[in-house]
């Protein structure tokens, strides 16, 4: 995929919503896991529909501690992380079977969410919590480990606030033998959740494994300064997938409306111009989003 613009899916969460499912519980779509399975998997299908080469999965807010605060246990925990790449796999298999293609331009990518979104109180968006180093290692690593054994393309270390918890996943990733993406969660233009400067955040990850380094689940207006502002640390391509414009409210456990722009799909498509090629969604995006991004690469690089 490497000099190829390359299509991300958007919002699971968001469609599974729209189809009628409560994600209220602090799990969040990692509940789904369990319950609903067939839902994950049918939405992972309409996105490869719509034209995403990527499929991320349904682990973004499942660790076995977080498991454990909603009683369940680690063999659950780990067999639902397990369970969320079985589900893309079977998503990205039934969409070449649908059209007699060839399934080596289709990925699987294993989500794998920042500490904050374990805590279900919207940390990975602020800058005040800070757990320290053994624990992000002792929260990441066991979910890393399953994705890899399930069989994930790669891994998607996504909306990661801070440089220690980047630093960390950039260390893990040197115990397994596949590729990642790291891309931060951002509350301006200029610097990530945690208020520290996007290059030097980015500047992370400087890996021979990291294929992507960007920004996702941030208002669509600061991508571009943000694409910007780090366009000189490395060769490493950019990724970039903004939320829907919205911002959340972790007491109320929905998205509320805010003055973050609107998801428009023809202006991501621009964002090459700035290095990004890896593009796609976050929450608040829908597969007509994806199909509408498609689209304008498509159109662009004819």
């Amino acid at each position: 995929m490497t000099g190829e613009v390359v299509i991300l899916d958007g919002g699971l969460a968001t469609e599974l919503e729209a189809r009628g499912f409560d994600l209220s519980d602090r799990l969040w779509s990692a509940r789904l896991l369990l319950t609903h399975p067939d839902a994950i998997e049918d939405v992972h299908l309409d996105y490869f529909r719509a034209g995403a080469q990527v499929a991320t999965t349904a682990s973004y807010q499942a660790t076995v501690p977080g498991f454990a605060a909603a009683g369940l246990d680690r063999a659950t925990a780990l067999a639902a992380i397990r369970t969320s790449v079985a589900l893309a796999r079977r998503a990205l298999e039934r969409y070449a079977e649908e059209l007699g293609l060839q399934t080596s331009g289709l990925r699987v990518a294993g989500s794998v969410g920042p500490y904050g979104a374990m805590l279900a109180d919207g940390s990975e968006y602020r800058d005040d919590h800070d757990p320290g180093s053994t624990v992000l290692r002792d929260v990441h690593g066991p979910r890393i480990e399953a994705l890899v054994e399930a069989g994930a393309d790669l891994l998607a270390f996504e909306t990661i606030p801070t440089i220690r918890e980047a630093e960390v996943l950039m260390r893990l990733l040197d115990g397994v033998d596949v590729p990642a993406w790291l891309s931060f969660s951002c509350r301006d233009g200029a610097s990530t959740s945690a208020g520290e400067p996007i290059a030097d955040a980015m500047a992370v990850g400087i890996h021979p494994r990291v294929v992507a380094v960007g920004v996702n689940c941030t208002a669509p207006r600061f991508l571009p300064p943000l694409l910007a502002a780090a366009r000189g640390i490395a060769s490493v391509p950019r990724i970039a997938y903004p939320n829907g414009g919205d911002r959340w409210d972790a007491s109320a456990r929905r998205w509320m409306a805010d003055a973050g722009g609107v998801f428009d799909p023809q202006t991501v498509a621009s964002w090459t111009g700035l290095g990004a090629t890896w593009l796609g969604g976050c929450c608040g995006t829908r597969p007509a989003h994806i199909v509408a991004l498609a689209g304008h690469v498509s159109r662009d690089a004819s």
